[in-house]
């Protein structure tokens, strides 16, 4: 007789089943105090920004931008990704120029933090097919977008990654609540909040973003990532491979991936085989 058929689910790190990520557009100065809460309460964030734009003249305090020398010490623990070289609207422009977009962002950023940038928000929201196809040329494999889903699934496609919603959506004490509260193990749920960090400053609401860190901080069965901590360990996770009988799994990626069997956590180590 067969054996029983077991459970298997991919998992988040540690075994978790939630995860929590926040996104930033444009390098400004405000960056500074909204990094000090995310490492406070130990989440993650992943920052847009255009190496363009570093001396671009502006008219209040908090519009200056972080310089570019200061980037790796600003911005250590998180991800820093790009938003464009200068900001267009970008589905107006021509694939030679989107591409150029791109690379020298790219260029600029990873000659200053010293890893390769695989990141993107799309500039002003804007974006289409065409654009998506040259990004995904370009060697970005993750882009967010700005429309709000205000649901916790995962994206389908990674290059059209919808958020769940802005900071200043008056839904976000009620989504943080639903959030926290989820505890169904069988799926796995995603909160993306986003917003640009000067938003606080212009308009006097530092409070919103520290009440939602201090409320959502140092929970046991949330993961607290990056964008591009979750889409490289979501792409190891669909390479595991789990024996036909489900006694055993190979993991040939470079990190360990998470699975559960039968509502028990196991970790799945880098090139290794391991009973489950």
């Amino acid at each position: 007789m067969d054996k029983k058929l077991k459970n298997v689910y991919t998992a988040f790190p540690g075994g978790k089943h939630k995860v929590l990520t926040l996104s930033y557009d444009d390098g400004k100065i405000t960056d500074k105090r909204l990094i000090s809460i995310f490492n406070e309460y130990g989440l993650k964030g992943t920052f847009n920004l255009n190496g363009g734009l570093i001396d671009a003249p502006f008219n209040e305090y908090y519009q200056e931008r972080i310089p570019l020398e200061e980037y790796k010490t600003v911005y250590e623990g998180h991800e820093v990704a790009c938003h464009t070289f200068t900001h267009p609207t970008i589905a107006r422009c021509p694939k030679e120029q989107i591409a150029l977009q791109v690379l020298e962002d790219r260029k600029c950023l990873e000659s200053v933090m010293g890893k390769t940038i695989r990141g993107m928000a799309y500039p002003n929201g804007s974006f289409d097919d065409k654009v998506v196809d040259v990004f995904k040329s370009c060697g970005i494999v993750h882009a967010r977008t700005v429309n709000s889903t205000f649901s916790f699934a995962l994206p389908f496609d990674y290059l059209r990654w919808n958020p769940t919603c802005h900071h200043a959506n008056e839904r976000l004490p009620e989504l943080c609540d639903e959030f926290i509260n989820l505890h169904k193990t069988q799926y796995m749920y995603m909160f993306y909040v986003w917003g640009h960090s000067y938003e606080f400053e212009r308009d006097n609401n530092w409070e919103i973003i520290e009440n939602f860190a201090r409320k959502i901080a140092f929970k046991d069965d949330i993961w607290y990532a990056t964008n591009i901590d979750i889409v490289d360990y979501m792409d190891a996770a669909d390479r595991v491979q789990i024996s036909v009988n489900g006694d055993f799994a190979y993991n040939p990626s470079a990190i360990s991936v998470w699975i559960e069997v039968d509502k028990k956590p196991i970790e799945l180590k880098s090139g290794q085989y391991t009973e489950i």
